[in-house]
C-alpha cells in the first residue's frame, strides 16, 4: 500500500510564490510517474505537471514559465514551486503517483489535497 502526504498550501497574494510538497511512504519501490492535479471551486480536477522517475517534466500550458515540478527520489518526495500566482490558480492541489510493479496491475494514488488560495 502507498499513502500519500500534501502539505504547504495557504494563501498567498496574486504575484506571489508558493511551495508545495508530497511525501510517499508504505511500499514505494514500484513508484514511476508522479504528478500534482488541481481542482479549482465549482470546476473539474486538472492535470498541472508530471515528473518521471529520471526527472523529465511536463506541464500544462497554463502553468508552464511559472510552476517547476521536482522530485528526490532519496526522500521519496516531490515539489512543486509555484510563482506568478494568479487568482485562478486558487484550487485542491493533489499529489497522484504510479505504482507500477514489475507483477501486478499498475495502480494510481492520491493525496488528500491541499488547498492553495490567491487573492489579494
Amino acid at each position: 500500500q502507498v499513502q500519500l502526504v500534501e502539505s504547504g498550501g495557504g494563501l498567498v497574494r496574486p504575484g506571489g510564490s508558493l511551495s508545495l510538497s508530497c511525501t510517499v511512504s508504505g511500499s514505494t519501490s514500484a513508484i514511476t510517474t508522479m504528478a500534482w492535479y488541481r481542482q479549482p471551486p465549482g470546476k473539474q480536477r486538472e492535470l498541472v505537471a508530471t515528473v518521471t522517475t529520471g526527472g523529465n517534466t511536463n506541464y500544462a500550458d497554463s502553468v508552464k514559465g511559472r510552476f517547476t515540478l521536482t522530485r528526490d527520489n532519496a526522500k521519496n518526495t516531490m515539489y512543486l514551486q509555484m510563482n506568478s500566482l494568479k487568482p485562478e490558480g486558487t484550487a485542491v492541489y493533489y499529489c497522484n503517483v504510479l505504482e507500477r510493479p514489475l507483477y501486478g496491475r499498475s495502480t494510481l494514488y492520491w493525496g488528500q489535497g491541499t488547498q492553495v488560495t490567491v487573492s489579494s
